[in-house]
């Protein structure tokens, strides 16, 4: 479907949702956690996820951000079924319904200039009065200028919030607010009720920071005649100290959790678990999520973003998604870590993957296991203080010995090396910690690896012999 999309007939049962971003900047956690609670309710209840792009704030909005935004979605996994919708592109829509309210008595022009606004705010605020627009413009006959929504003065408005429950405002404590601006452009409240409208949007499902623009879009809806969609105010997410999670607390964007080495299905996972729950289970494939999710298991109090068990889950992802999948995952990270493209594809099949396998137990990013995982692919390019404690404990008459056995062993698999090593030591009356380190420092440069006999097998002999031989000038004769 394209941007023409204006009134659309939808079965009375049909769920639909949607996303709607305004393109100012990338996606962040809370957004796509929005997103996802949706795309969830969506596929749960067999209905539809819809795109929209709210870029009605020209000043503010880009095509890079919109892009950002899409990709992030992509990364995800989170697909849609209508969209991406922009706003811009229904500039007709919005006019004509502004006139529909106009015609209806429902909105009036106001000629108040931003900054006689300004100076009666202030007046406002310095004599302790109310800081809404005190409806001066309410009955006269202007015909431009920008269009205000006349609200009902008296009264109660009720929001029945699947998550909160009933939420009841005061009429009198609103103001009659700007619906279109006086260069034509619509407002938020004004443009989302009359895209959600006709969308044919069943549930609004957004943070609870938009509970009090509700009232307001309940009442535009009234005042054009559609029906009611149902709205659940997800609580927002917050920082370790509880305050709204921001930069200071670290990333917020999911472009920044990518970079960092975290995996897709791991950011989903934690997400959907900031603020509902199924019992206590922790770790859920998308099918499990789509099954179990409901709005009546979203909380009602704000969630708090912790950047360690989101490693922990990360982490537990790394250690179970496939290998193949993983070195697929892991090529940005490596050319990132300066394994050149010359050294990735000197690879043999399936040498990738068994590296994978011998750091994916500690890993806990991406980026951590590219980063300790070079010397693989290369002779180390110095020994650090531990290393060479390592060496010099050992002869190097030792070495050399070690090293001929090695070349005549027959089978350079892990359990063959390791019995090798043990009886070596045995019969030199060495510990074995002693000449596994020394081993260690040689292959890696580090005394801190995977087990070392599986990092030997994976290096292979020509690669394991080399090394020992480079590491000798760093033993005492």
């Amino acid at each position: 479907m394209g941007e023409e999309l204006e009134k659309m007939e939808t079965p009375e049962s049909a769920v639909r949702v949607r996303f709607a971003p305004s393109p100012t900047g990338v996606l962040h956690v809370g957004g796509a956690r929005t997103a996802l609670y949706n795309w969830l309710f969506a596929r749960h209840h067999g209905g539809s996820f819809i795109l929209r792009i709210e870029d009605t704030d020209l000043e503010r909005s880009t095509e890079e951000s919109a892009g950002a935004i899409l990709e992030g979605m992509e990364w995800l996994g989170m697909d849609w079924d209508e969209g991406p919708y922009r706003q811009a592109g229904r500039m007709h829509l919005y006019a004509e319904h502004a006139q529909r309210l106009v015609d209806r008595g429902k909105a009036y022009y106001c000629t108040c200039r931003p900054e006689e606004l300004e100076e009666r705010r202030k007046a406002a605020l310095a004599a302790g009065q109310s800081l809404k627009y005190d409806g001066r413009c309410r009955d006269s006959c202007h015909s431009e200028g920008a269009l205000r929504f006349r609200l009902p003065q008296m009264g109660t408005t009720v929001v029945e919030d699947l998550i909160h429950g009933p939420v009841s405002f005061d009429n009198s404590d609103l103001d009659d607010f700007i619906i279109v601006r006086s260069d034509g452009h619509p407002i938020y409240n004004f443009a989302a009720v009359v895209d959600d409208a006709a969308m044919g949007i069943t549930h609004v499902i957004r943070g609870d920071d938009h509970l009090s623009n509700t009232p307001r879009q309940i009442m535009l809806y009234q005042a054009f005649g559609y029906p009611l969609p149902r709205f659940a105010h997800v609580p927002m997410i917050l920082g370790p100290d509880r305050a709204r999670l921001s930069k200071r607390h670290g990333a917020t964007s999911v472009t920044a959790y990518r970079e960092m080495g975290y995996l897709s299905q791991a950011l989903v996972n934690y997400l959907v678990r900031l603020g509902w729950s199924h019992g206590d289970q922790e770790i859920f494939t998308v099918e499990e999520m789509i099954r179990y999710f409901s709005l009546e298991k979203v909380g009602k109090t704000p969630a708090i973003f912790d950047p360690q068990k989101l490693e922990w889950v990360n982490a537990h992802y790394i250690k179970t998604q496939p290998a193949s999948y993983l070195v697929g995952q892991m090529r940005p990270f490596w050319i990132q870590a300066g394994i050149s493209e010359e050294e990735l594809g000197a690879s043999k099949e399936g040498w990738q993957e068994a590296i994978i396998d011998s750091l994916r137990e500690r890993a806990r990013t991406l980026v951590e296991m590219a980063q300790t995982s070079r010397y693989f692919f290369r002779d180390p390019e110095g020994y650090d203080d531990k290393a060479k404690k390592a060496l010099v404990a050992i002869a190097q008459p030792h070495l050399d010995e070690l090293g001929s056995q090695l070349q005549g062993l027959s089978d350079f698999s892990a359990p063959s090396l390791e019995e090798l090593y043990r009886q070596f030591a045995e019969q030199k009356g060495l510990k074995l910690s002693q000449i596994a380190q020394a081993t260690r420092a040689a292959l890696t440069g580090t005394t801190a690896s995977p087990p070392l006999f599986q990092i030997m097998e994976i290096l292979g002999r020509e690669k394991v012999l080399r090394r020992l031989s480079l590491a000798r000038s760093h033993i005492s004769p």
